[in-house]
């Protein structure tokens, strides 16, 4: 099954960017339409990151449409102040969570788009029957934690199921792919179902607008 015949969208991932000229390297994938905001407590995940204050700070730098990905513990504590800083979409991992439903609501209380990622080795069934509640199904191919891990194969056929149930509801629920993700891996994650590609070491690392320009022309 393939989604070519619709824009397919990029979102880079700022956890490969170079923080010490974070705006410089922000305007320089000023062409996609999508940041990837990877927060992480060392908790849930065994590194961590940022939080909403970098969000707030990047804010009025971008235009882009910001995707924040908690990848964190107790989500629904935190949903408000990602909201406030300019989250545009939160993210949060249905394995971090008991109460699958609160947390959905809490983040559109924020008003603000609701979205679920699943890691490599969790079922899909584990969100199918939350699919008329969300904006975004967010797979990974790696393990969350760390930039720059190898693509994950064996998870692509959940890239095709997620899309062939997200086409069942009469709803518009985006399908990225996060780990991996370069001009050799972005076709298959398309052909599957995919229409959000989040890269990071493979955009921020070298010539920033030719490999903008390969991961495009990998997917046309």
């Amino acid at each position: 099954m393939s989604r070519r015949e619709d824009k397919v969208k990029i979102a880079p991932s700022i956890l490969s960017a170079n923080f010490s000229c974070l705006e410089s390297s922000i305007k320089s994938v000023e062409s996609t339409e999508w940041l990837h905001l990877d927060v992480m407590d060392g908790h849930f995940v065994p590194n961590i990151t940022f939080g909403p204050c970098v969000i707030r700070s990047i804010r009025d730098v971008s235009d882009h449409v910001f995707d924040t990905h908690l990848m964190i513990s107790e989500p629904e504590r935190y949903v408000e102040e990602f909201a406030e800083a300019g989250s545009d979409i939160i993210t949060f991992h249905i394995e971090a969570v008991e109460d699958v439903e609160t947390v959905i609501e809490t983040i559109e209380n924020c008003g603000v788009k609701v979205g679920v990622s699943i890691k490599p080795d969790t079922s899909f069934d584990s969100v199918r029957k939350f699919l008329p509640s969300l904006d975004l199904i967010l797979i990974m191919t790696v393990e969350p934690g760390f930039g720059g891990q190898s693509f994950m194969h064996d998870v692509v056929p959940k890239i095709k199921e997620a899309r062939e149930a997200v086409d069942g509801v009469e709803k518009d629920i985006d399908i990225a792919v996060d780990g991996g993700i370069s001009p050799k891996t972005a076709p298959k994650v398309v052909d599957n179902g995919a229409n959000v590609l989040v890269s990071g070491s493979s955009v921020f690392k070298g010539d920033v607008d030719k490999n903008l320009k390969e991961l495009r022309d990998a997917v046309k």
